[in-house]
This record gives C-alpha cells, sequence and structure tokens, in this order.
C-alpha cells in the first residue's frame, strides 16, 4: 500500500505530486531557509518526508536541476545552486582575472599534457598541416573550490614546446605564454555551442549528465596575429553565465 502524503501534498487534485514537492523546495530555497550550497536531504529521506516513493522525489529534484535551483555532483548528493558566475568573453580573456573580478577565489588544475598529431579542426585553426604535433593541456578551472570550466588547449610544437614544463609548475596558461616568449595574446573568435556532457566531462565539472554545457571553441593569437592557443571550453551551464564584449569593453 502507497504511503500517505504528508499535509500539504493533495492527491487527486489535478497537480501531480513530483510537482507539489518542487514547488515546496522552490518555495524553501527563496524563503532562505536552504541557503546557497546547502545539502538537500537524501532521496530516502525527502521520500520518507514526504509519504512518496523514491522516483517522484527524483523527479522533483531533476526538474529543480534542470532550471539552475539545485545541483547534483554523482556520490554527494544534490546541493542548493550557488549564484551564477558572469564570466566575460573579450579580446583579451584571463581566467583569474574573471573570477577575481566577480570576488571569487580562482584555481586551476592541470589534469593531463600530451604531444599528440593535430587532428582537421585542430590543424586549420592553427594553420598547421594536419597531424602535425602540437601540445594538447587538459585544464580544470575553478572559482571558490567549484569547477567552472574544463579547457582542452591545443598549442603548436615545437614553438611552445616550453609549456610543458611551465604548466607543471604553475597551472596558468598566462604564465606558460610567457615562458615561450608569448607575454600577451588576444582572442581572434569565438563559437559558442551547447551541448549534454560526457560521463567523464560531467564527473570533472561535478554536475549532472542532464544538464548541459556550455562550448567556446576560441582562438588566440600573439600580437603578430599568428596562433598560439586553440582552445575548446566546457563551461557548467548551471554555475556560468557567458557575456559577449566588446573589444571596447
Amino acid at each position: 500500500m502507497a504511503a500517505t502524503p504528508p499535509p500539504g501534498l493533495r492527491r487527486g487534485a489535478g497537480e501531480s505530486l513530483w510537482r507539489q514537492i518542487t514547488e515546496r523546495l522552490e518555495a524553501e530555497i527563496a524563503a532562505g531557509r536552504r541557503a546557497p550550497g546547502d545539502r538537500l536531504p537524501t532521496e530516502a529521506a525527502l521520500s520518507a518526508g514526504f509519504g512518496v516513493n523514491r522516483h517522484t522525489v527524483r523527479r522533483a529534484l531533476e526538474d529543480l536541476e534542470l532550471r539552475g535551483l539545485v545541483r547534483t555532483e554523482q556520490g554527494r548528493g544534490s546541493f542548493v545552486a550557488e549564484d551564477v558566475l558572469d564570466y566575460p568573453l573579450r579580446g583579451r580573456t584571463r581566467f583569474s582575472e574573471n573570477v577575481r573580478a566577480a570576488r571569487r577565489e580562482p584555481a586551476g588544475r592541470i589534469l593531463r599534457l600530451s604531444e599528440v598529431p593535430a587532428d582537421a579542426s585542430v590543424a586549420e585553426a592553427l594553420g598547421l598541416r594536419r597531424n602535425r604535433p602540437v601540445l594538447r593541456v587538459e585544464r580544470l578551472g575553478l572559482a571558490d573550490g567549484r569547477p567552472v570550466v574544463l579547457g582542452l588547449h591545443h598549442l603548436p610544437l615545437p614553438r611552445l614546446a616550453a609549456a610543458a614544463a611551465a604548466l607543471r609548475a604553475e597551472p596558468s596558461m598566462t604564465a606558460a605564454m610567457t615562458a615561450c616568449g608569448v607575454p600577451d595574446y588576444r582572442r581572434a573568435r569565438t563559437r559558442i555551442t551547447a551541448r549534454l556532457p560526457t560521463p567523464e566531462e560531467a564527473e570533472r565539472l561535478q554536475q549532472a549528465r542532464i544538464r548541459p554545457v556550455l562550448v567556446s571553441e576560441s582562438l588566440n593569437v600573439d600580437p603578430e596575429g599568428d596562433p598560439v592557443d586553440y582552445t575548446i571550453g566546457l563551461y557548467a551551464a548551471g554555475r556560468v553565465q557567458l557575456l559577449v564584449e566588446g573589444e571596447g569593453d
């Protein structure tokens, strides 16, 4: 026999139970009874508290996550979403500067460094012949300890070969460029799309697979206009809002 819902959940009222749970949790978040970053009770605890099955609770949590009110971390549970980070995309975009401007603490983590042959898209962007070697850098950018962007950088070799050692010492792309004799670089173009993350991408960004990522495909050039970095950035859409700004901004 199904458990009886507690007072406040109405059966047969023309509104599904999961939606009523969604509205209840949303009202608690709006009233400040559940603060940003707070962990929500487990599905089992919510099921018992509302007198419904776990599938009903899961449907409510999925709806809250899709609307950006809740974030889910695999193996850790569900949390009230924090404020969204405004991330400007300018001609001169620097991760640490953007995060600090939003009064957050930036951090970077190099996940993998490897020398790989340039595929067709990388070769075209960097002006190389296909299969020429490039340094591939997988870097995770964090704000206040939370992952916000997974960057996949491609640097032409041998010109930027010194970047590997520089990144092992300090996970900063700007510092790595400086070590290679490129003290300044600018974004020449950007293409923004959206898609669902792969399981590995979702795990690294600590988000659910049902929540999309914003994909920024960009080309950075040195002061002479020569390509130095072709990057694919995956932004956690629930934590980052991309702002496209003009050169004069």
